[in-house]
């Protein structure tokens, strides 16, 4: 359902606030996340653009999160990288079809519910689940 760009992305933050108060290498975050490395640097700008991810160069630089995981929902991430679209009207561009046809309607009707869900949930939720398996990334890599 969600783009591989998302899921990448959501990677990469996971693998960020793991470990908050550090720079991580994009060699680093692109081995923890099995993300490709030079789409990686795609993933960055955009979550960088979105204010999500900040960057340092230099000795010591690198990635880290822009803000505490606590104030980094699931959907800000997909929204940095690959935006949930709702449907605001006929995809086919159909003149008589002055609202959305009954399945138009329940396509949005979920995609409203997953943009719902995914703003309830923070990246501290996901990764303070309890769940001895750390989410989305490896950090057996290390």
């Amino acid at each position: 359902m969600l783009p591989k760009t998302a899921e990448y992305a959501l990677r990469t933050v996971a693998c960020l606030a793991i470990a908050p108060h550090q720079s991580h290498s994009a060699s680093r975050i692109a081995e923890q996340t099995h993300v490709p490395r030079r789409y990686l640097h795609t993933v960055l700008q955009s979550l960088a653009s979105a204010h999500l991810v900040e960057s340092r160069s230099g000795p010591g630089g690198g990635y880290s999160l822009a803000r505490s995981a606590e104030a980094i929902t699931i959907l800000d991430v997909v929204n940095a990288v690959s935006p949930l679209e709702r449907i605001r009207h006929c995809p086919l561009g159909l003149p008589g079809h002055t609202q959305l046809c009954p399945l138009h309607r329940e396509l949005d009707c979920v995609y409203a519910a997953t943009e719902t869900a995914f703003s309830r949930v923070t990246m501290a939720q996901v990764l303070n689940s309890g769940s001895p398996i750390l989410p989305l990334c490896d950090l057996t890599t290390v």
